[in-house]
C-alpha cells in the first residue's frame, strides 16, 4: 500500500487541487557506485524529468568508489528511515538489498523501481517495475560484436565482469555465451570454435584500479585472448589512455581486441584514439527519465506501472562514428 502522505497527494491531484501547497516530493537515485558518469547520467535524467514538476526533487546516492553491497543497503536503509517517497535504483546484490532495506520499504509503502540492473526475479515483489537495457539481449549483442574480431579457429575469449552476484552483469555473461558457445554455461573446451580463458571470467568489484592491471595483465599474453568487458570498468579508470597507448598498433592491426559494454564520454575518447575495438552503449539518461516518470505518476496519480520491465534500445561505436553514435549528458 502507498504510505499515507502519498495517498493524500495523489487525492489531491485529482481532485485538481493546487499541488504548491503540498509537501515535496522526493525520491532518491542510488547506483552500484556513486562516481561513476554512467549514474550521473541516470540522475541528470531524473533531473530533467524534475524539472517540468513543481515540488519533484531527486537526490544521487550510491557507493563511494566501488561495487560495495554493504554500503550500498547501508545508504538505502537510511534513506527509507529519512522517509524518501520512492526509490529508483540499481541493484548489485539482489538478495542483500531485499533482506537489508527493501523489505522495510515495502512496509513504508515506499515505491520502489530498478534500473540499469533488476531483483532477481524471486524478488519482485519489491520492486514495481524495472527500466533499462534487456541484459541478456544486451549480452548476445556483446557476443556477436566479438564474431566479427575471431582470429583463429579456436578463439579464445576472456570477459571482465563487476560483482559476482550483480543481476544485470550476470544476464550479460549468459548472453556472452549463448552468442559464442550456443549455450549459457562457461566453455573451457572446444565450442563452435570458442574457448573461455582459463582464467577468466575476471571480477573487478567495480575497482577502477583492479579493472585496469586485469586488462593490462591479459592483453601482455604472448597470446591475448579477445578481452570482452560486460561494462566500462578499466575504461573508465583515468589511466586508461595512458596505459593503453603503447598497445595501439596492435589494436589497429587486429592482433588485439578490445570490446566494452558503455559508451561514456571518457570511453569514446579512448575509442577516438584506437585505443579500443569497439563498444556498446546504453542509454542511462532514458533509465533516470523514464524511471522518474514512472514513480511521478505512482506517488502523484496513484497510477501504478503498466509493464514489469521497460526495455531501452543501445547503439553501437567505433573509431569512425565516435563522435555521432550517441549523445552523453
Amino acid at each position: 500500500m502507498i504510505k499515507q502522505k502519498q495517498v493524500k497527494l495523489a487525492v489531491l491531484v485529482m481532485l485538481g487541487l493546487a499541488f504548491n501547497a503540498v509537501a515535496q516530493i522526493k525520491i532518491a537515485v542510488v547506483g552500484k557506485t556513486k562516481n561513476d558518469t554512467f549514474y550521473e547520467q541516470s540522475f541528470h535524467g531524473c533531473q530533467a524529468f524534475a524539472k517540468q514538476h513543481v515540488n519533484f526533487e531527486c537526490i544521487y546516492e550510491g557507493a563511494d568508489d566501488y561495487q560495495d553491497v554493504r554500503t550500498q543497503v547501508l545508504i538505502v536503509k537510511e534513506l527509507v528511515e529519512q522517509d524518501i517517497d520512492g526509490l529508483l535504483i540499481s541493484t548489485t546484490d539482489s538478495t542483500y538489498l531485499v533482506e537489508g532495506a527493501l523489505k522495510a520499504a515495502k512496509e513504508k509503502g515506499i515505491p520502489v523501481i530498478t534500473f540499469d540492473s533488476d531483483l532477481l526475479t524471486q524478488h519482485h515483489a519489491y520492486r514495481l517495475a524495472y527500466v533499462g537495457t534487456n541484459n541478456f539481449d544486451f549480452g548476445k549483442a556483446l557476443g556477436e560484436v566479438v564474431k566479427k574480431y575471431k582470429a583463429t579457429p579456436l578463439q579464445d575469449v576472456c570477459i571482465q565482469s563487476g560483482h559476482q552476484t550483480t543481476p544485470n552483469l550476470n544476464e550479460r555473461i549468459r548472453g556472452v555465451r549463448h552468442a559464442l558457445f550456443g549455450n549459457e554455461k562457461a566453455s573451457l573446451s572446444v565450442s563452435h570454435g570458442w574457448r573461455e580463458y582459463e582464467r577468466c571470467p575476471l571480477y573487478t568489484m567495480g575497482r577502477r584500479g583492479d579493472a585496469l592491471s586485469q586488462l593490462l595483465n591479459i592483453i601482455k599474453q604472448p597470446k591475448p585472448p579477445i578481452f570482452l568487458a560486460v561494462a566500462g570498468f578499466a575504461q573508465f579508470n583515468d589511466d586508461y589512455i595512458e596505459a593503453l597507448t603503447p598497445f595501439k598498433d596492435q589494436i589497429a592491426n587486429g592482433t588485439l581486441t578490445i570490446v566494452s559494454a558503455d559508451t561514456e564520454n571518457v570511453q569514446l575518447k579512448a575509442l577516438t584514439q584506437g585505443l579500443s575495438t569497439e563498444n556498446i552503449g546504453q542509454n542511462p539518461f532514458a533509465m533516470g527519465k523514464l524511471g522518474a516518470s514512472l514513480l511521478f505518476d505512482v506517488l502523484m496519480k496513484a497510477k501504478m506501472p503498466s509493464q514489469s520491465q521497460y526495455f531501452l534500445d543501445y547503439h553501437y561505436c567505433k573509431k569512425g562514428n565516435a563522435a555521432t553514435c550517441t549523445t552523453n549528458h
